[in-house]
């Protein structure tokens, strides 16, 4: 997978000059990855799909301290250490057994002989092993030795129902400090974020914004709304740079969360087969920058590298040396866009390319595969 080098559309609620000034930052607390900031916004300002409940919508603030009894139980602290390398960050206990919820680049440096370990709301602590993980989405599933038997599964919510300017709640572990409870709104729905992470871009899809304060350590914690429901998992932080360029590494009110109706899914299958099976595309694709294709007398777009024989992109008809114009009708500018589409199908969607091959413009159907 190829980064992209050019930035997609931004938001026009979104002032280009501040956004500049902004900096991603994964939030687990000494896995601390810092990048140009890139949001596009995908709901369009007019779309109301979805109604929270009354409770939620008519209430300006949810009642924390009964939230707090309620899912601070739920809540667990996630130390990760590899060697020297080590990090801390949040997770829910997510399913029945001690299957807990959490970010991929919380439990990354444990990956391939490390140590995992969680601690619950009341001081308790289990060795764990990870059951799966997800880079792509950064969703990692954890089973905690002990099995979790004396803590509640978190109550799931919807995160289709959420509404901007809804109340909700953060809880987890902000700079390893257990057990941390704050409280704010729905800032906007829909973000897609791309989050540089080790050796891989993690890609926040349809993520909430959120301006309850969360900091580095809150990754992978829950996000609930005012019933005490599951509907995000905490991610990702925007802040300001210092004068040197490095991130403060605190928040500013811009927090944002995997929202549960695409984690469920994911992790699901994590816990099923210990494999995300996002489908594939077949293609092997790279950017081609417009100065480049300036010099070659030829289009921007994808440049087809590679095309797994027999995969989806061969029965397309699609052949290395392939310049893809277009993905789903929107120009094809970053090779994140095939990735992402892959991200939000399942096995059997499709996707509408064009392509150019020896200058002649034509479109082609590819079916998603199985990986």
């Amino acid at each position: 997978m190829v980064q992209a080098d050019s930035e997609p559309p931004t938001p026009a609620a979104t002032p280009p000059d501040d956004r500049r000034h902004l900096l991603w930052i994964a939030i687990a607390t000494g896995v601390i990855v810092v990048a140009a900031l890139i949001i596009v916004a995908v709901r369009s300002d007019d779309d109301t799909s979805g109604a929270s409940s009354p409770a939620d919508a008519s209430t300006a603030m949810c009642p924390a301290i009964p939230l707090a009894n309620q899912v601070l139980p739920s809540i667990v602290t996630i130390a990760a250490s590899r060697g020297a390398q080590a990090g801390t960050g949040s997770g829910q206990v997510f399913q029945d057994g001690g299957y807990i919820l959490t970010n991929d680049h919380v439990i990354s440096v444990a990956a391939g002989g490390g140590n995992v370990s969680v601690r619950y709301s009341d001081g308790h602590s289990s060795d764990a092993t990870i059951v799966g993980r997800d880079p792509s989405t950064d969703l990692a599933v954890l089973k905690a030795a002990d099995g979790a038997k004396d803590y509640p599964v978190i109550t799931l919510g919807s995160s289709a129902s959420l509404q901007v300017g809804q109340p909700v709640v953060a809880l987890g572990a902000p700079l390893g400090l257990a057990s941390t409870v704050t409280s704010g709104i729905v800032s906007a729905l829909d973000r897609y974020v791309p989050v540089p992470g080790d050796g891989v871009t993690h890609h926040l899809i349809g993520a909430i914004q959120t301006d309850a304060a969360i900091n580095p350590g809150n990754s992978g914690g829950a996000l609930v709304d005012c019933s005490g429901r599951l509907v995000g998992v905490n991610a990702a932080i925007a802040t300001v740079p210092n004068e040197a360029g490095v991130s403060g590494g605190g928040s500013v009110g811009l927090g944002f969360a995997i929202p549960v109706d695409l984690a469920k899914p994911i992790a699901d299958e994590l816990i099923r087969t210990g494999q995300p099976g996002h489908p594939t595309t077949g293609l092997q694709v790279q950017e081609i920058p417009p100065a480049v294709a300036k010099a070659a007398g030829t289009e921007t777009g994808l440049f087809v590298l590679a095309v797994d024989p027999g995969g989806p992109g061969a029965k397309a008809g699609l052949q290395p040396g392939d310049i893809i114009t277009e993905v789903d009708n929107a120009p094809a500018v970053s090779s994140e866009q095939i990735v992402v589409a892959t991200l939000t199908r399942k096995v059997g969607d499709t996707i509408e390319l064009t392509y150019l091959r020896g200058g002649t413009s034509a479109t082609t159907t590819l079916t998603l595969g199985a990986p």
